[in-house]
């Protein structure tokens, strides 16, 4: 292997590292510090906190497109004679823009509250200094949004894991002294103060220090005339398109389950729905977190024109997905059952053919999110914009002709089809034709890989569920654990690098 190979795979091994340990935490954060609040606190106050986190979610959506905008400038810069200067120009300009879209957030933060009250709005009136947490929270929140700079560059210059590392150092902090806030005090805005400080200051940090520590050009940029509107409207309208992608993904998140709560009036069908769409959730969110520093790589290799290596990381990267995918989904529809007896008590039953149509419409899907992924490297705002846009509209009319018919089946179907249709047919087809020179039989080799792995895992696990005697949770250890290991021994040949090699070239690309 050459040095750059090497060199590339451990920058994907530390961005997959990294990754996977921000999952981690983001499960403790949901699962760890919510009986905390249960036993020290009551009801009301683990609704505030849940309110008060959605919240901070949607405030990140501020940033209006311009990470992926300011990525995308960073990497067009490495095809130029001065990239370190230019780069240097642009950041300490993009610099002044996000700390003037910080003061103007803040700013209407605090008189939105004024005006609105949100204790009164979202009916926390009983919780003592709900208002005064939420100024906290969405204002913390909003400071972040500079870093995304920083990070922006790391990720343009191969440092990927370097940011996502100092971000997951912040969560465990954060984690660790909302634990000691909550048994301490009990107090709502102590514990968002908790939550947001460690967050705040690792994202100084990081575009303060750890970025002029690494890049020392960015201390030599010239010092520029205040930014025109001019300028500044031209950043926007060009991350524009971005912004319309991203916030069509994030109401594709969350549409699917006020649509069933709000039309589907059986509320064990509703408890259903939500249930079952974690695990699919989990299959998308593993596939997400694989890709993105893939579609670093990909945006790095066009910004510098490398189309061979291109072809072939894509090629190799969009079937480690779909084997990814593969694998996880045809355990989970080996076992899923057994462990949703267990997670509910037998409180909400199974609907076998709903979780059919999440687990698999999430498998094959899955070569779309390497796609979507590398459409925000390599600056195709118009066709994500296009794309999601009509996913979204399409979904929306697919679940309120379905829903009333189907229940929560209907929902599931109008998800996946527009995921199939739109996302992979269309987003996902455009990438694939535009990048690799045997689309088709990519896209055949991907159905095969899909359809070999699951029919092989979901087997094995139907098998071991019917050889098994015990009952309850040791039983579920015990058929997890033996096919955890067959799996392994099955994929064994692939510890030897020759095979590997030979496996990867039968890849079409």
């Amino acid at each position: 292997m050459s040095a750059a190979n090497r060199s590339r795979l451990q920058r994907l091994l530390g961005g997959w590292s990294a990754n996977l340990s921000q999952i981690i935490l983001g499960v403790t954060q949901q699962l760890a510090l919510v009986p905390l609040l249960l036993h020290y606190g009551s009801g009301d106050m683990l609704a505030a906190w849940l309110a008060l986190y959605a919240a901070s979610n949607l405030a990140l959506a501020a940033d209006a497109g311009l990470l992926a905008r300011v990525i995308n400038r960073f990497l067009a810069f490495k095809s130029c004679a001065d990239c370190d200067g230019r780069t240097a120009n642009y950041y300490a300009a993009m610099q002044r823009l996000y700390v003037g879209l910080v003061l103007v957030l803040v700013a209407s933060i605090v008189v939105g509250v004024f005006l609105l009250r949100p204790s009164l709005v979202l009916g926390f009136r009983s919780v003592q200094d709900f208002d005064v947490s939420f100024v906290v929270m969405a204002a913390g929140t909003v400071l972040l949004l500079p870093s995304n700079l920083a990070s922006g560059l790391y990720r343009a210059r191969g440092l990927y894991g370097r940011a996502v590392w100092i971000q997951c150092a912040a969560m465990l902090a954060s984690q660790l002294l909302q634990a000691a806030a909550i048994i301490a005090t009990g107090h709502l805005t102590v514990i968002v103060v908790a939550f947001i400080v460690p967050q705040i200051l690792a994202a100084a940090y990081l575009a303060l220090i750890d970025v002029r520590k690494l890049f020392p050009f960015l201390s030599q940029a010239g010092h520029a005339a205040g930014l025109s509107w001019h300028w500044i409207t031209g950043q926007f309208r060009r991350a524009f398109p971005f912004f319309i992608a991203g916030g069509t993904e994030i109401a594709l998140q969350n549409l699917p389950v006020l649509l069933v709560s709000a039309i589907v009036t059986d509320r064990v069908a509703v408890a259903q729905w939500g249930l079952t769409r974690v695990v699919a959730g989990l299959v998308r969110g593993l596939c997400l977190q694989a890709t993105l520093p893939l579609a670093a790589e990909l945006g790095h290799d066009r910004a510098i024109g490398a189309k061979d290596a291109l072809r072939r990381l894509y090629a190799r990267g969009s079937a480690l997905v779909t084997l990814l995918a593969s694998f996880v989904v045809s355990g989970l529809l080996a076992f899923w059952q057994d462990f949703f007896a267990l997670w509910t008590h037998g409180a909400i039953p199974y609907d076998v053919p709903l979780t059919l149509t999440l687990l698999i419409g999430a498998e094959i899907v899955a070569p779309a999110v390497l796609a979507l992924g590398y459409s925000y490297y390599s600056d195709r705002g118009e066709l994500l914009a296009r794309t999601k846009g009509l996913q979204l509209v399409a979904f929306v009319a697919l679940s309120f002709a379905l829903t009333p018919w189907l229940g929560p089946l209907g929902t599931a179907i109008a998800v996946v089809a527009t995921d199939v249709v739109v996302q992979f047919g269309l987003l996902a087809s455009a990438i694939i034709w535009a990048t690799l020179e045997r689309p088709a039989r990519h896209i055949l080799f991907l159905l095969v890989l899909m359809v070999v792995v699951t029919a092989f895992g979901w087997g094995l696990g139907v098998m071991i569920r019917g050889l098994l005697p015990s009952e309850g949770f040791a039983r579920f250890v015990a058929e997890c654990a033996l096919w955890l290991v067959i799996m392994a021994l099955v994929a064994s040949p692939l510890a030897n690098a020759s095979v590997r090699t030979k496996l990867s070239e039968m890849i079409p690309n």
